[in-house]
């Protein structure tokens, strides 16, 4: 079986020297009609490249909006976010798009894995959005590494909640993801599966140099962070 590396070169001074992500000054207001409700008030923070940051905060205070901007899904009010340097907000659509699939993953809380495809198949489209060769060979690699050798050609409908976590870590390992971006990736998992998915975190971290954010309730994985951002009614605490 063909294996491919899923170790990255060590990274550049540049991107050493730059943040990973950067928010200056940044509002986002949500407007439905005359109402208005304020998400983030002038939210200002850095998180270093290479970084392990958890962030915390009560329900509405914000998490989650940081998370869609820090992803480029969303675009602030007003103020500035930057990923690696690069101001998100003067990419157009086509821009940001390779910019996010270049850089970034998302884990999310119920992974969204395409239903008709495997979990090799899963990774490997991943792999190709990033640009990267070698997709199927990564994925195969990436999916072994996370112990899930056996479950390749299952479709998500065969996995349990925590493999399917597992396959979208798999997906950052094989990306070679700089920043990865995970919101309550192990909220509905049992101890067992947090405690896996805490490893691989710390893996992507530890062993390929990405920057991991997690927004999370939980107090086991805040512990193993290096740093607790805490977010309240919109501003950094």
């Amino acid at each position: 079986m063909e294996v491919t590396s899923l170790y990255r070169e060590p990274p550049r001074e540049q991107e050493r020297a730059t943040a990973a992500v950067e928010f200056l000054d940044v509002f986002r207001i949500y407007r439905s009609g005359p109402a208005e409700t304020v998400a983030l008030r002038g939210l200002d923070l850095r998180i270093e490249a290479g970084e392990f940051v958890a962030v915390l905060g009560p329900s509405g205070s914000g998490k989650s909006t940081f998370l869609s901007l820090a992803a480029g899904l969303e675009q602030p009010s007003a103020g500035e976010v930057r990923v690696f340097g690069q101001p998100l907000d003067r990419l157009d659509e086509a821009g940001l798009a390779a910019f996010r699939a270049r850089r970034i993953a998302i884990i999310f809380q119920s992974e969204n894995l395409l239903p008709l495809l495997t979990a090799r198949e899963n990774v490997a489209t991943a792999v190709r959005l990033g640009h990267r060769p070698n997709a199927r060979s990564l994925a195969t690699t990436a999916l072994g590494t996370v112990d899930l050798a056996p479950r390749v050609t299952h479709r998500p409908a065969q996995l349990s909640g925590g493999e399917q976590q597992r396959v979208a870590v798999a997906a950052a390992l094989a990306r070679d993801a700089s920043l990865v971006l995970a919101d309550e990736p192990t909220g509905e998992l049992d101890l067992q599966n947090e405690r896996r998915i805490l490893d691989e975190l710390r893996r992507l971290r530890d062993e390929l140099g990405s920057t991991v954010v997690t927004v999370t309730h939980s107090p086991r994985l805040a512990s193993t962070a290096d740093r607790v951002i805490e977010i309240r009614d919109g501003r950094a605490a």
